[in-house]
């Protein structure tokens, strides 16, 4: 029985109305199962994706379908298909992994293994939802860049390495120069915080150190800073 369930329905048979109904509904079916654990587990997305991936499976479908055994048939439509010129921008990693994820269920549905595109298509959309419940792959530290206004009789060389061990924060000094004619110094710093860090109380205690100067703390730090 469960056997039955699971094996392709397209071997050795020809193409029926109500083969086809059911291919394109199961097909959508689970575009929309698709779509909607992208939208769950994506913080950003577009209405023009989510909607694309619920389309997707049904073209491949059809396509699969369309080609059968026929080896003519599946070069035509190669060669039809490479005039097709796709000039959006690569997305994400994860976009482009849902993309295969709705073509791979589209290609199940148009071979006729039902039973293995819903069995395919749960398990990964449980193993998205599981991965984005663990927050797997999340960086527990961020690398920043620290930049600190200091007086002239200041030593930059070790004047705040005393708070930068009480926050534990890994640094490196990366660039100094003077401002104001020579009357401060500005100091450059890639530093690694970590997410339980509190930031605010690490930026005050430098401020006490620096004479309540101009302090910046950029999130995202680009070699063009430096």
């Amino acid at each position: 029985m469960i056997e039955s369930i699971f094996a392709s329905t397209t071997t050795g048979s020809e193409l029926t109305l109500t083969h086809a109904l059911l291919t394109i509904f199961i097909s959508i079916a689970l575009g929309a199962i698709i779509s909607f654990t992208y939208m769950k587990t994506q913080v950003g997305y577009t209405q023009n994706f989510v909607l694309t991936m619920i389309v997707l499976p049904m073209i491949v479908a059809i396509i699969i379908l369309l080609i059968g055994n026929n080896i003519a048939r599946a070069f035509s439509l190669a060669g039809a298909f490479s005039i097709i010129r796709f000039r959006s921008a690569p997305g994400d990693p994860k976009d482009i992994a849902f993309v295969l994820f709705t073509m791979a269920a589209g290609l199940a549905c148009g071979v006729g293994s039902f039973g293995y595109a819903v069995l395919f298509t749960v398990s990964l959309c449980m193993l998205m939802f599981f991965l984005k419940v663990i927050n797997f792959g999340a960086k527990k530290a961020a690398q920043k860049l620290l930049k600190i206004t200091i007086p002239e009789n200041l030593g930059y060389e070790e004047a705040f390495d005393e708070i930068f061990k009480l926050f534990k924060i890994d640094y490196e000094l990366r660039k100094v120069r003077t401002t104001e004619l020579g009357s401060l110094y500005e100091l450059v710093y890639a530093v690694t915080i970590d997410h339980l860090t509190n930031q605010k109380e690490f930026l005050d205690a430098i401020r006490c150190r620096n004479g309540n100067l101009d302090i910046t703390l950029t999130m995202s730090p680009t070699a063009s800073e430096y």
